[in-house]
């Protein structure tokens, strides 16, 4: 980027601040614009007729005149804006128009002047701009622009500050993308000039966080340049409050003696059936928990065989964590001993504070654990679990079994969901927790510990929000380049930001930041609850693809069409056309009335043998990367005969040295349930009565291998 001038830009927002402006004109932003080496027209602030006249003569006809004044933010609505100014007299006359106009939208308007600028002709018109988001702090956007810029919504963000790859990736990131390549014979845009202004804005923006919105729009691209004809800078100066952050060192080594405690208090521990107390000590001793396990309560003396203590304070040792199973007008007080114990975690089990409207009850919570240095999950959580240490801190049933897998989910209902299904499925879990109210612990927190955490190889959360979508986002930018971070966010239909100032706010909808923002993190984004745990389930055994071609072999032709639209809808690239050497080699195993190309389709009344020989070829040859399966079920080759079969030969490859990602699809009756289950568990993640489960999970491990840099 070009030098800045900071100071220069300081000083202009100074004066607007000293005004009591909530906006900057149009002469201030360009001079905002010229300090940052953001490309603008020539241009002029003329004081009357005359001066209009002069100016434009100057700077060459055609110009476009605006009115200048801190009192109307929309020109265009106002009569403000005269387009195609011809010469020197019309110059003269759009001056007096404009004033006219200005006067009558509203009469007690500011009015500083006429601008008058230099006229863009040509090019494509797209949109550039910036806003300030509740979570993610300050984004930078880019999108088709012009008057159809809050029709079409066609926009995408990034964090700002963005570099010039960020830049480069939103040019193609919007539907219209290549409309900026040149379509129909016109030309393609400087690439390399859009990302430079879109690289200003965002530093400009992340520089000076009192600018809160900003609009370049239009901004006319050509192949030559990429210059901004119209510039709208909005300013808020109320101090923000940054989010309170420990030390990242320091959230692992809480999280790792909450995780991993060598002693754990259960504050509410109960001999009595049906008590969420006496659920929770069950869990901690039939899980297998070898730490200690210290009941807490105020007049036991013993409960299911452990010594009893009336506080934390009473007991000798260190004490790591403490799960909360009292009501939530006495958690304050237990929480109050934990901190002065040096207890690091407290898992609040209790409900009855945010989510009830009990905000002052759950700051103060928040107040305790930053006093004592007490990390808080909850409130309002089912607990945690933690299998390597066969740690079931939670009044749901325990869990068994073992696995890479960490989930985490903001609801009860979901954790419920992910249990069930993990239990269903012997989907093998390192980690289960629930973060309810998030009033201290949330996913950021998670993501640092299950990055150091060997015993996790793939992070899968649900969310309804996040507390602090910059920290997260940060965080999981690093941990996704080692491991698949996969993340279901509710709330995909948030009605956004429509009472923004700028065209760029009123189309930063909530979800569609979200949603950029994730894939920049490197995060696979979940649409539904199911996909959430098919990722988590299948990502972390499918091997990372070598390359981006797929082949699908199929048994069923119906199911070849429905894979091969799955593979569009997921981004997924099909080997087309396929060489002629290789579908020479696929014929020789296939019937005549069979298909080569891509979907190789065998037909339904194959041995066994042709689903052996053509995967085995797929498997072999180097152009091929991925394989999609498509098992139709038959007498001549049953679900569980094609299951062991397609076993053998990877297994076969495997030993060669040859590994590739292989997912299946299994149409037919209820045996194919039990055939998915065994390639399940034997490296190849297989479905039932789905053609676009497989794909998708194929594509979400695709989506991690670039994002992380692997292809």
């Amino acid at each position: 980027m070009s030098t800045v001038d900071k100071a220069k830009v300081r000083k202009l927002l100074d004066a607007v601040k000293a005004e009591g402006r909530t906006s900057l004109t149009a002469p201030e932003g360009k001079q905002v614009c010229d300090a940052y080496g953001i490309a603008v027209p020539q241009e002029g602030l003329a004081g009357s007729a005359a001066e209009a006249a002069r100016l434009a003569g100057g700077m060459g006809f055609p110009v476009v005149m605006k009115i200048v004044s801190p009192d109307i933010l929309h020109k265009t609505e106002a009569g403000g804006v005269i387009v195609g100014v011809g010469n020197a007299d019309e110059a003269a006359k759009a001056y007096d128009t404009i004033i006219k106009n200005a006067k009558a939208y509203k009469a007690d308007a500011k009015v500083v002047g006429v601008q008058v600028q230099q006229m863009l002709k040509g090019g494509q018109e797209v949109i550039v701009g910036a806003v300030t988001d509740g979570s993610f702090g300050k984004l930078v956007a880019f999108g088709l622009g012009g008057v159809l810029v809050e029709v079409l919504k066609d926009i995408t963000f990034r964090l700002a500050p963005a570099t010039q790859a960020d830049a480069l990736s939103m040019l193609d990131g919007i539907q219209a993308a290549e409309m900026l390549k040149g379509v129909r014979g016109g030309e393609p845009v400087n690439r390399e000039a859009l990302a430079r202004l879109i690289v200003g804005v965002s530093q400009l923006v992340s520089d000076f966080p009192e600018i809160a919105e900003m609009d370049l729009n239009p901004v006319f691209a050509t192949k030559s340049s990429a210059i901004a004809a119209d510039v709208r800078i909005v300013v808020d100066f109320a101090p923000k409050t940054p989010r309170y952050r420990p030390p990242e060192a320091e959230v692992v080594v809480s999280m790792k003696r909450i995780m991993q405690p060598k002693a754990v208090a259960v504050i509410g521990a109960s001999d009595e059936t049906g008590k969420i107390g006496n659920s929770v000590m069950k869990n901690l001793i039939n899980g297998g928990y070898k730490g200690q396990i210290i009941p807490i309560h105020p007049k036991s003396a013993e409960i299911m065989g452990y010594r009893a203590y009336k506080s934390v304070k009473d007991v000798p040792g260190e004490i790591d964590a403490a799960v909360f199973a009292i009501p939530a007008k006495l958690v304050a007080g237990a929480l109050t001993e934990c901190g002065e114990k040096k207890i690091a975690g407290a898992v609040l089990i209790p409900s009855g504070f945010a989510e009830t409207g009990n905000m002052e009850g759950q700051q103060e919570l928040i107040a305790i654990g930053r006093k004592y240095n007490i990390r808080l999950m909850g409130p309002n959580i089912y607990g945690f679990y933690y299998t390597p240490a066969n740690l079931c801190a939670t009044f749901c049933t325990a869990y068994d079994v073992k696995g890479s897998t960490a989930l985490s989910s903001q609801s009860g209902g979901i954790g419920m969901a992910i249990i069930g299904f993990s239990r269903s499925a012997k989907m093998g879990v390192s980690a289960i927790v629930g973060l309810g109210n998030k009033s201290d612990i949330d996913e950021d927190d998670l993501l640092l510990y299950f990055e150091q955490d060997d015993n996790t190889k793939v992070i899968a959360q649900h969310c309804e929000d996040l507390k602090d979508g910059r920290a997260f986002a940060e965080v999981a930018a690093r941990v996704s380049k080692k491991k698949p971070v996969i993340m279901l966010k509710a709330g995909r239909t948030s009605a956004g930001a429509a009472a923004a100032s700028s065209h760029t706010g009123a189309l930063a909808g909530n979800d569609k930041i979200y949603d950029d923002v994730l894939r920049q993190s490197g995060v696979i984004r979940a649409k539904s609850l199911r996909d959430l745990l098919d990722f988590a389930r299948g990502v972390p055994i499918l091997p990372t693809p070598k390359g981006e071609n797929v082949v699908i072999i199929t048994g069923a032709g119906g199911s070849g069409v429905l894979l091969s639209d799955a593979c569009v809808d997921n981004g997924l690239k099909l080997l087309k056309p396929m060489p002629a050497d290789l579908d020479a080699a696929f014929r020789k195993f296939i019937p005549p009335f069979g298909a080569a190309g891509n979907p190789v389709d065998i037909t339904g009344g194959e041995p066994p043998i042709t689903y052996m020989n053509t995967v085995r070829l797929g498997l072999e040859d180097e152009r091929i990367h991925a394989l999609i399966l498509g098992y139709w079920h038959t007498i001549v080759t049953p679900p569980m005969v094609f299951a062991r079969n397609m076993v053998q030969v990877v297994d076969e490859m495997k030993a060669k040295g040859i590994v590739k990602p292989v997912v299946a699809s299994l149409a037919g009756d209820v045996e194919v349930e039990e055939a998915a289950q065994y390639l399940y568990e034997h490296g190849i993640p297989a479905y039932a009565y789905s053609t676009e489960i497989p794909v998708a999970v194929l594509a979400a491990k695709y989506q991690w291998a670039r994002a992380a840099g692997l292809l």
